[in-house]
């Protein structure tokens, strides 16, 4: 009974793809060594704009991508992939200081590794975002979102705390459900401000903060579990994938 339950476990592990995105051709081929080990397809690429080109052309559910690359660096492929796709990113880069991984998150990434890092260590950040991803796409064919005492009814736009109806306005409905669906990754002020408001707003953060503010009220008052919303100074907001 253990062995086949194991046998199960691996075949949903290979069926996730991941592109690989670096342009050292010797980390490209260990890192695709290393995932295959770990039952994953690999795709690779060796700048941002073959990445992107892969993730048109390909099922991609998670890119591993370098920031310093020729032709199309790795902040520049990343801002172009989020104008089509919202597929998971983990970036890799050389530089360590926090502006750099500010820089990279605000542009979009679930995650940042600093170069070099220990190889079992990706591995385990690339199966934590598998974990997330999963819990989305469970909650995506419920369209009924459950966290901790509120409850979300996509079909029927509704939300209730505790049974009690919550009455929201579109803004606070479009900014929590935005979050909600993507519980477990940090979405940026950017990436809330362009889906909701459009591209011409995505640097009015003092918009965003406001309607938070008001959102929040609503759910304090509604005794909403814990602090739901949790703010990420600098970067954005997330809800947390609950336990």
């Amino acid at each position: 009974m253990q062995i086949a339950r194991a046998k199960v476990v691996v075949e949903m592990v290979r069926e996730f793809n991941i592109l690989i995105v670096d342009d050292d051709d010797r980390i490209l081929n260990f890192l695709k060594s290393k995932l295959k080990a770990h039952g994953y397809t690999v795709l690779t690429a060796n700048n941002g704009a073959e990445a992107l080109e892969q993730v048109k052309i390909h099922n991609v559910d998670l890119m591993v991508l370098d920031i310093i690359m020729p032709k199309m660096d790795g902040i520049q492929a990343l801002t172009e992939l989020r104008t089509f796709s919202t597929v998971p990113v983990l970036m890799l880069s050389a530089k360590a200081t926090d502006i750099d991984k500010i820089k990279g998150l605000s542009s979009g990434a679930d995650d940042y590794l600093i170069k070099p890092f220990n190889p079992d260590e990706l591995v385990a950040r690339i199966e934590a975002i598998r974990r997330r991803i999963d819990v989305n796409r469970k909650i995506e064919a419920s369209k009924v979102i459950i966290l901790g005492n509120l409850h979300i009814d996509m079909d029927g736009r509704r939300i209730f705390a505790d049974g009690i109806e919550m009455k929201l306005t579109r803004i606070e409905w479009l900014l929590l459900t935005e979050l909600a669906q993507h519980a477990g990754r940090l979405m940026s002020y950017e990436e809330l401000l362009t889906r909701i408001w459009g591209p011409e707003y995505r640097d009015d953060i003092h918009t965003l903060r406001s309607w938070m503010s008001r959102l929040r009220g609503k759910l304090n008052k509604q005794s909403v579990h814990g602090n739901l919303i949790r703010t990420v100074p600098r970067v954005g907001y997330m809800i947390d994938v609950p336990h």
